[in-house]
């Protein structure tokens, strides 16, 4: 039988998540809050750790240097704000802790690539995600469209007063 504990833990669990292993160079897609907007916001780098696989609270640390600077992200593979993990190249390791690739720069840093499926990886379906997507996808064309039309609203009512204008003009007749 199920503690309570556990019962709350799974119903906060993603129904599939991609394996993500040490080593893995990862394309992570996060839901980013802006005052009311909404955006989605990718980040790739280096998978340096990852942790507590089995668990509701499993994360992953992933590292990538952006204008000379080391800049590392931790991600909770389970929360609604990772949309999607992909993985794009897996390498070669020894070690669960990549804590050493942190002084590696240029050539150094490299790491022997390993084949794998990469298609079988990513291709884990999980609907939530892909419904909040595609939510997001038609929040910003709905706003798009609601930009355009009060342009054309805005673009009407200013050729209604110049036609107005014309028209008085055209009354009153020219001036001597």
């Amino acid at each position: 039988m199920k503690s309570v504990i556990q019962s709350i833990e799974e119903a906060y669990k993603k129904s599939a998540v991609v394996d993500a292993r040490s080593g893995d160079t990862v394309r992570v897609h996060q839901k980013i809050r802006e005052g009311s907007k909404e955006r989605v916001q990718v980040f790739q780098g280096l998978v340096i750790r990852s942790d507590r696989k089995a668990s509701h609270t499993a994360r992953i640390t992933v590292r990538r240097i952006a204008n000379g600077i080391g800049v590392e992200k931790s991600f909770l593979v389970h929360s609604p704000l990772v949309l999607k993990i992909e993985v794009m190249k897996r390498s070669k390791v020894r070690r669960n802790y990549l804590s050493y690739m942190r002084e590696r720069t240029g050539k150094a840093a490299r790491l022997s690539s390993i084949k794998f499926d990469q298609d079988a990886v990513n291709s884990v379906v999980d609907k939530k995600a892909e419904e909040e997507e595609a939510k997001l996808a038609a929040d910003v064309a709905a706003a798009a469209e609601a930009e355009t039309a009060k342009k054309e609203e805005e673009a009407a009512k200013v050729e209604a007063k110049v036609k107005a204008a014309l028209e008085s003009h055209a009354e009153v007749g020219p001036t001597k």
